[in-house]
C-alpha cells in the first residue's frame, strides 16, 4: 500500500493550496481517508477525514478554510486549503483506515510520506 501526498509548497498568508493523496495497493473508496499535520516540535494532529459515503469532519482550527474531498475514480483524496495562516505551516500526511470516520491518529493504518506546506507572513 502506498499513499503519495503532493501539492505542498511555499505560499503567502491568505493564499491557497490543494494537496492530493494518490492511493495505490488499496481501493480508497473502501477506506476512510484522513489528513493530519505535524509542525516542528509538535505532535501530529488531525486536520480532516472523509468516509466511504462522503461524510466528513474537519478540525475546528481549519473549519471554514479547508475542505476534504475524494475522487474514487482516481483513487485520490484532496485537501483544499484556503486563507492559509502561518500557523498552518507543517508537514501534511494522508492516512487510510478501514473503520469508522474518526479523528484519532491511532485508528489509521496506512500513512503517506508527507508533503511540506510553508505559509509566510
Amino acid at each position: 500500500v502506498q499513499l503519495q501526498a503532493s501539492g505542498g509548497g511555499l505560499v503567502q498568508a491568505g493564499g491557497s493550496l490543494r494537496l492530493s493523496c494518490a492511493a495505490s495497493g488499496l481501493t480508497s473508496s473502501n477506506y476512510v481517508m484522513g489528513w493530519f499535520r505535524q509542525a516542528p516540535g509538535k505532535e501530529r494532529e488531525f486536520v480532516a477525514s472523509i468516509s466511504r459515503w462522503y461524510s466528513y469532519t474537519h478540525a475546528d482550527s481549519v473549519k471554514g478554510r479547508f475542505t476534504i474531498s475524494r475522487d474514487n475514480a482516481k483513487n485520490t483524496v484532496y485537501l483544499q486549503m484556503n486563507s492559509l495562516k502561518p500557523e498552518d505551516t507543517a508537514v501534511y500526511y494522508c492516512a487510510a483506515q478501514a473503520g469508522r470516520l474518526t479523528f484519532l491518529r491511532d485508528d489509521y493504518t496506512y500513512w503517506g510520506q508527507g508533503t511540506l506546506v510553508t505559509v509566510s507572513s
